[in-house]
């Protein structure tokens, strides 16, 4: 037990020493202008700052001119300790406006999970749009997952995490 014990604290402290941060604070994030490519995230509701009508609508690249936090970690769905990228759900809701105190999120297939507002950190969760560098597709959980550093906290790793962490996310409304 006790190997591992220090594994999993060892693992943890190699999920907080691989953590970046993009260029961009949240304050300075900003909504950018309608999506030329696909749109692959739509954020609605309480949200002052809009794109397309009363939307936001992100397509990859707009999601990538967020600012951006990456960090390794295993998960129950993935074997091994992959690396994420993406925009810090936090942000994203500083940059747009929001103003409501839960945001519900929605896959492809309808399944939808409320997340508190005050429950976001600002490393954690994230809107993942990268694993290990590369896009990944709706067969492997695309093509966005909110993701939590499972490793680096207990609190991270249980059932109410874990079903918040929405795999095909398509909408984020805003309550």
């Amino acid at each position: 037990m006790f190997p591992y014990t220090v594994s999993r604290a060892l693992r943890g402290l190699a999920v907080i020493a691989t953590v970046t941060f993009g260029s961009l604070s949240a304050s300075q994030a900003e909504v950018p202008p309608a999506p030329s490519g696909q749109t692959i995230l739509f954020v609605d509701g309480a949200i002052a700052n809009t794109n397309v009508g009363s939307e936001a609508q992100f397509d990859l690249e707009s999601l990538m001119t967020q600012p951006s936090i990456t960090f390794t970690t295993s998960t129950t769905w993935t074997e091994g300790t992959p690396t994420f990228t993406g925009v810090p759900l936090k942000a994203l809701l500083e940059a747009l406006g929001a103003t409501g105190t839960t945001v519900t999120a929605t896959a492809l297939n309808n399944y939808a999970i409320d997340i508190p507002v005050d429950s976001l950190n600002d490393d954690a969760p994230i809107v993942a749009y990268h694993i290990d560098g590369k896009s990944f597709s709706r067969r492997d959980k695309g093509p966005l997952w909110i993701v939590y550093p499972y490793d680096s906290s207990a609190d991270y790793r249980n059932d109410l995490v874990y079903g918040r962490s929405i795999w095909q996310l398509e909408r984020l409304t805003v309550k």
